[in-house]
């Protein structure tokens, strides 16, 4: 109690006033009388001690519980305390978190609320989807050949329409942590490799090459994780026309990371701070891009205790996702 500085000063200055009285009363009266007033200041002194160190115990144990609920494992009971300005502090904390409990609550319910309305949204739109698909298939059988290549892109355009509406029902889930992850440890080739396998014809169409140095293991969902590495090689590749794209892998003591690293200039400076945002298309965007495959990889990453930062280097861009082995 003694570092506390308000208790300091006021036995600096309660000692200098019963050393004051007590001087006085000597003057006036005699040593007899200095010795009462000593006796008093010294009296008034331990009480006032004593007062503030039950104030600053009950102030304790406040923040003792504010501690409590914070971590969610307690809560204020006011019982406990009586009159007071203590007490009356207890009851607005106890009021505040209170309304902060209902908010969160509220909070929660419309997350899941919006999961299941995306849900819903995904389900109703597959059936049209569908329905255009066979129709599709159908018709590019009674065609001329001019007309087979508008079918074609007709197909791409249902498929990509298709794409977005899983990748936002997906960014939901994440969202409302509705998202089951089963973690199981796998081989970082294994990974690589089934997320890179999507993208080899195109890669290749576009005389472009793909390098993997990987060792080690990672512990992970692998459908959602090669999603993540996935809609990352697909930026790389989009933003590049032939060159390299290097992949590096490793398993440490702390996490296991993917390094990926294209050849294509870089990211311009304006539209790195703002990569990882959904909806957001860079300068030199794709005009079929729509800003969601980097922010549903860094989603994926950060609900598997993880992150994924990108950066310029020379020649190219460079992301580096790190799954963590334990919470840091």
């Amino acid at each position: 109690m003694l570092r506390n500085p308000e208790l300091r000063r006021a036995l600096l200055v309660g000692g200098l006033l019963t050393f004051l009285a007590s001087a006085a009363a000597m003057s006036l009266s005699g040593w007899q009388a200095a010795c009462v007033a000593l006796a008093l200041g010294t009296v008034l002194l331990v009480l006032y001690g004593v007062e503030l160190c039950c104030r600053y115990r009950a102030m304790a144990r406040l923040a003792a519980d504010i501690d409590a609920v914070l971590h969610g494992s307690g809560d204020i009971h006011l019982a406990d305390y009586g009159e007071g300005e203590v007490s009356l502090l207890r009851s607005e904390v106890r009021k505040m978190t209170l309304r902060l409990r209902e908010q969160s609550a509220q909070l929660e319910k419309e997350k899941l609320q919006l999961a299941d309305a995306m849900a819903d949204i995904s389900h109703q739109m597959r059936t049209p989807l569908t329905a255009v698909n066979l129709l599709l298939t159908s018709l590019a059988g009674h065609v001329d050949e001019e007309s087979r290549g508008d079918v074609r892109a007709l197909r791409r355009q249902v498929a990509r329409m298709d794409w977005l509406v899983e990748s936002l029902l997906k960014l939901a889930k994440l969202d409302a942590g509705t998202a089951r992850f089963c973690p199981e440890t796998i081989p970082l080739s294994a990974l690589l490799a089934r997320a890179a396998e999507p993208f080899a014809i195109g890669m290749e169409l576009r005389g472009q090459q793909l390098q993997v140095e990987a060792s080690g293991n990672v512990r992970c969902d692998p459908a959602w994780t090669a999603e993540a590495l996935g809609n990352i090689l697909k930026n790389c590749s989009e933003h590049m026309q032939e060159g390299t794209i290097t992949v590096r892998a490793e398993e440490n003591a702390v996490a296991s990371v993917v390094v990926i690293r294209d050849t294509g200039g870089g990211i311009a400076p304006q539209d790195l701070p703002h990569l990882f945002e959904r909806y957001y298309k860079g300068e030199n965007a794709p005009e079929q891009s729509v800003g969601i495959g980097l922010a549903l990889s860094r989603s994926i990453a950060a609900a598997q205790n993880g992150t994924l930062t990108a950066a310029n280097v020379p020649g190219g861009a460079e992301f580096t996702m790190k799954l963590y082995k334990g919470i840091v």
